[in-house]
């Protein structure tokens, strides 16, 4: 929408994907202990109390104007929206300046992201082919960017810059088709009159943005709230609003990095010479009206979507993304469990992220580098791709989320498909660390000798 004016150098980009990467990683780990502790409380004396705690109505609104929800569904509804949020400012920033930005170095992720969601879908169709489970072909597409990092950040440096961001960018390419795909075939009969009420709103963001130059956050929240809820209303799913919602935030600065520095030179001067013996900070009228005018060039210096989610980042990663794990990956699982993991269900959830992911990440990325189309991510070779084709077979939030979706009133369809994703999820970490691990130390040998 906007042309962004931020620094682009490499040393800039890589710092932004290294603190991306290190609040991912953390976030990842947070994730696998709420994992843990859902399936250790769901499987407990104490099992009743987890699924009643979900349940729980929870009421937002004031007089006649009050949205009433169960606990899941305020987590799943409108907690994953704000999830989805940040995902679209992620996508597009990627888009703008990062990894995503130049011909040259989309084509690989992009068309490793497209094999890893083609071939799991048609594997799990081809499995459930003739079976009423065949609308959870959506299921194994899905790749869990968090959980799939954190799984590398375990090698360590290991693991090269160069993989890390093609894993990157194959998952936030990844999150593009699931997005697109919860969109056009996971979405209920439409009231179009809600919907034209959310688009409406849309419009005017974009407006604010683009037309109108504004940057405070405050009408794109409040705008925001209101596709949200025009988006739950009218059959779309409402986290689709939050990607929708996320690209109409301005990308753009208001100041340049020469006048920004200008900018702070003169009020350090200002600053400088309004030092007054006896006096501070707080008394000291002249040094406030240079830091407030050190706020404002800050504001004007960066941009509001690069704020946001640097804002949000956090909360999602170690708030967010743990809760609905704790809230839905709670599955009870009884003593015949083993002998349903052989329905056609399960099977095509598994195979499609275990083998699926590893076939169709690898195959095309080895296809595109013999064809000359582009080139392997440096320091990496076709092994390395291999264990993060493995890592993408990790799932779990999103493949759970659209597993929600195609068996949200089949709870006995929906179980079953949570255990198959945590079973691929764990097989595809562990598979996919192991890989890395052995090429590693493969790599480390030859160097030595």
């Amino acid at each position: 929408m906007d042309k962004p004016q931020p620094d682009t150098s490499s040393s800039t980009l890589l710092k932004s994907f290294e603190a991306f990467f290190k609040i991912e990683a953390a976030g990842g780990i947070i994730l696998l202990v709420c994992t843990i502790v859902a399936l250790v409380w769901a499987n407990s004396p104490w099992a009743t109390n987890y699924h009643a705690l979900w349940k729980t109505p929870i009421t937002i609104g004031i007089g006649p104007f009050t949205l009433s929800k169960g606990a899941l569904l305020w987590i799943n509804d409108g907690l994953m929206a704000i999830f989805f949020f940040v995902v679209g400012l992620e996508i597009k920033r990627e888009f703008l300046v990062g990894g995503l930005s130049t011909p040259s170095e989309t084509v690989m992720p992009i068309a490793a992201a497209l094999g890893g969601m083609v071939v799991p879908a048609i594997l799990f169709v081809v499995i459930n082919t003739g079976e009423p489970t065949i609308k959870g072909w959506g299921i194994p597409m899905a790749t869990d960017i968090a959980f799939a990092l954190g799984v590398l950040s375990l090698l360590g440096k290991r693991a090269s810059t160069g993989l890390k961001l093609f894993l990157t960018a194959v998952a936030i390419v990844d999150d593009i088709g699931a997005i697109l795909v919860i969109a056009l075939f996971y979405t209920a009969k439409l009231n179009l009159t809600a919907l034209a009420v959310g688009v409406s709103a849309l419009v005017i963001m974009a407006l604010l943005n683009t037309r109108w130059g504004v940057r405070s956050s405050l009408p794109y929240l409040l705008l925001g709230i209101v596709v949200w809820l025009a988006f739950l209303k009218s059959g779309m799913h409402a986290t689709i609003a939050g990607v929708l919602a996320a690209m109409t935030i301005p990308a753009s600065t208001k100041m340049d990095c020469s006048s920004f520095v200008e900018e702070l030179w003169n009020t350090a001067i200002v600053f400088e010479n309004a030092i007054t013996p006896g006096k501070t900070v707080l008394t000291n009228k002249e040094q406030q009206a240079a830091l407030h005018a050190l706020e404002d060039a800050h504001a004007a210096a960066t941009t509001p979507l690069q704020n946001i989610e640097h804002t949000l980042h956090p909360w999602v990663s170690f708030c967010i993304m743990p809760l609905f794990a704790l809230a839905n990956a709670g599955v009870a699982i009884p003593g015949g469990m083993a002998a349903r993991v052989l329905h056609p269900e399960a099977l095509g959830i598994i195979a499609g992220l275990i083998i699926g992911k590893q076939v169709g990440i690898t195959g095309i990325c080895w296809l595109v580098n013999r064809l000359g189309w582009a080139s392997f991510p440096s320091h990496t070779g076709l092994i390395q791709i291999y264990g993060a084709s493995c890592l993408a077979g990790i799932g779990f939030t999103m493949s759970i989320f659209i597993a929600n979706l195609a068996f949200g009133n089949e709870p006995q369809h929906l179980e079953l498909a949570k255990v198959a994703v945590l079973i691929a999820s764990v097989v595809a970490g562990v598979f996919g660390y192991l890989v890395l691990r052995m090429a590693a130390d493969v790599s480390s040998r030859r160097r030595n000798h």
